[in-house]
């Protein structure tokens, strides 16, 4: 991708209802490792435990900023954005006020559409990145409807376990709304398995499943479980950062790859 002055960013939500499946694991050396490739990335901490900045060394006192005075207007885009340790990966912080906002944008009728204003402004291909990812919250809220409707794809981490796939049924659901009532134009960029064993028959059986099921939408790259992938975030680093010579870093390299290609070709198409 370019790093002209003047871009249009490819926006992408990653999300999981569910807890625990690697999600801010991947935004971050997903990030990290597009970044290395050469595209400028942003990346929009949506969780309120923050742990996406806590993972980019963004400590508490530095988050001055945060997507919560995004979301509510009080702050420009250009205004929230930091720089992380990472070349070319900058980082719109979290704190845990984004945990109100659910009730605090009961009332507003454009509560849906906060984040979208904010992204899809003219403005933001001022700033030059290629991509904005987003690190959405483990749970189907108002936090995570905005990500989809500020997003052109969702890209979902998959752990390889048991009953992974009944609990993407109702993220595909939430997704069939979000087309229907606000983002017509959302697609499933893809589902990425995650915390993969190739020891263990039940992470081939999810495989096999969701393979079976989803066909192409699965990437063909997994992200096996590795200890240095568990490390890297204590040291507030990406892993790629931390271990770059690690399996967690070279399957991250090989996701973002991937997903370069991918996205490129939609944008060709």
């Amino acid at each position: 991708m370019s790093n002209n002055a003047k871009t249009d960013p490819a926006i992408i939500a990653i999300a999981n209802q569910k807890g625990g499946v690697g999600k801010t694991t991947t935004t971050i050396n997903l990030g990290a490792a597009l970044a290395e490739k050469g595209s400028r990335v942003l990346l929009i901490d949506l969780d309120p435990q923050g742990n996406a900045s806590t993972g980019l060394g963004i400590d508490q006192e530095m988050r001055k900023a945060t997507t919560y005075d995004l979301i509510a207007g009080d702050v420009t885009l250009k205004q929230a954005i930091q720089q992380t340790s990472v070349n070319n990966l900058s980082i719109v912080p979290a704190t845990t006020d984004l945990s109100s906002a659910d009730l605090e944008l009961i009332d507003n009728t454009k509560r849906s559409f906060l984040l979208r204003d904010v992204l899809r402004d003219d403005d933001v291909s001022t700033l030059g990145f290629d991509y904005i990812l987003i690190d959405c919250p483990p749970s189907l809220n108002i936090l995570t409807v905005n990500a989809m409707v500020a997003a052109h794809s969702l890209l979902v981490p998959l752990q390889s376990e048991f009953f992974a796939l009944e609990g993407l049924s109702q993220l595909i659901l939430t997704v069939r709304d979000v087309r229907q009532t606000a983002n017509p134009d959302l697609r499933i960029e893809g589902i990425v398995l995650t915390m993969y064993d190739r020891r263990n028959n039940l992470s081939l059986q999810v495989e096999d499943d969701a393979r079976e099921n989803m066909g192409d939408m699965v990437f063909t790259t997994v992200i096996p479980r590795n200890v240095r992938l568990s490390e890297a975030p204590s040291f507030a680093v990406p892993v790629l950062t931390y271990d770059s010579g690690s399996k967690g870093s070279s399957a991250y390299r090989a996701l973002a790859k991937e997903l370069n290609a991918r996205t490129k070709n939609k944008r060709a198409a």
